[in-house]
């Protein structure tokens, strides 16, 4: 039987030691009154509402929920909280979108005398139900400069509700926040680059959330992942040179040439994003035809992603005599055949190329988190 009870002992008043026939004059007890928080009738209840049972002149004894068919739904009672005082039925499974229930709840006086009250509802029925996609995936290491990214199909109107469930737990703790870049995307991260060798854990209760504009939440997520070595790496487009640290130690400078001046790189902390070791260059990717005068579609090993606007990292042979010494490149940072080897090796999703002192400006890409100041990042936040 699908019950929560709780059961209650009470004492019995014994022979009256004086021997006496008079009858004993007692009052009979109020009678129990049971409130219930889901009153009767009541529609578009979220399925996730506590059900809470408040009882005043009597101390609860059963709780019991059924669905619309008379199916027990199986769910424990927790005691009354001392700050409400009321005590809450909570399901073992969540209850169900769209749904008929009854809740029945039995309290008794001092004199054991039961009262009863009942509540039937209706769970709401979503126009639709959104599970937003997440980065990074469960069990996958990054780098320290990958921000956890949320996608939602749909636009999200009360961007609050949703943060609120959104909820970020790492082994070394971080003073990371959310910040909405448009209606259906929130990032988080904290305000430096996070901790290395770290566990990051994403817990996305969202079943039974109302997104607003009539969708809601289709089911709970949980993603965790690892934060690996920290690895950022400086490229100085003035001085031609990639300086590469492995956690604080400088562990390679190498000579580079970054964009030119009519095809500068863009500034600031780019973020790895995936690494080919053969790939086709093709300029048609960001808006230039191949066959235009500077169009090209070259071959290139060891490509190391940097942004969406075709920033790589990569092995640049045909411009080895300008590394270190001057800037030719179509906005990748260009190195040997050997050196880009090296870095395609060492690098992760998720590792930093800062790039300084180009002509262009600052980064814009899907992960241009870092480029953000900090305190613009925490005005992005719907709980700020």
């Amino acid at each position: 039987m699908a019950t929560g009870a709780l059961l209650f002992l009470t004492g019995c008043s014994g022979d009256d030691p004086g021997g006496s026939d008079a009858a004993p004059t007692t009052e009979a007890a109020e009678p129990a009154q049971i409130s219930l928080a889901v009153a009767d009738g009541s529609a578009d209840v979220p399925p996730v509402l506590p059900l809470e049972i408040a009882v005043t002149d009597g101390e609860l004894t059963e709780a019991t929920l059924v669905d619309g068919a008379g199916a027990p739904v199986r769910g424990t009672v927790t005691p009354p909280a001392e700050e409400s005082g009321a005590a809450v039925w909570t399901p073992e499974a969540p209850l169900a979108y769209g749904t008929s229930y009854t809740l029945t709840a039995t309290a008794e006086n001092a004199d054991d005398e039961p009262t009863t009250a009942t509540s039937t509802f209706t769970t709401v029925t979503p126009a639709a139900v959104s599970t937003p996609s997440i980065g990074p995936l469960d069990g996958q290491t990054v780098g320290v400069g990958m921000p956890i990214r949320v996608w939602f199909d749909d636009p999200v109107v009360d961007k609050a509700a949703v943060e609120r469930h959104l909820v970020v737990t790492s082994t070394t703790p971080t003073d990371g926040v959310w910040s909405w870049f448009n209606d259906s995307e929130v990032h988080f991260r904290p305000s430096e680059y996070w901790p290395e060798n770290i566990e990051v854990t994403l817990d996305a209760k969202l079943y039974g959330v109302d997104f607003g504009g009539g969708i809601w939440g289709e089911k709970d997520r949980t993603v965790s992942f690892s934060i690996g070595e920290r690895h950022v790496s400086i490229a100085d487009a003035a001085s031609y040179q990639m300086q590469v640290y492995d956690g604080d130690q400088l562990v390679k400078t190498f000579p580079i040439s970054a964009g030119s001046p009519d095809n500068p790189s863009y500034n600031g902390p780019h973020v790895v994003t995936e690494l080919n070791r053969n790939r086709i260059m093709d300029s048609s990717t960001y808006g230039v035809p191949v066959d235009s005068p500077d169009g090209y579609r070259t071959p290139v090993e060891y490509a190391v992603r940097l942004s969406d606007s075709g920033e790589f990292v990569h092995a640049a042979p045909w411009s080895v005599a300008q590394q270190g010494r001057e800037n030719v490149s179509h906005g990748c940072i260009n190195m040997s055949t050997e050196n880009a080897a090296w870095f395609f090796n060492f690098s992760q999703p998720g590792d930093v190329v800062e790039i300084r002192n180009s002509a262009a400006g600052d980064l814009r890409s899907p992960i241009y988190d870092w480029t953000i100041p900090w305190a613009e990042w925490q005005a992005g936040s719907a709980l700020k």
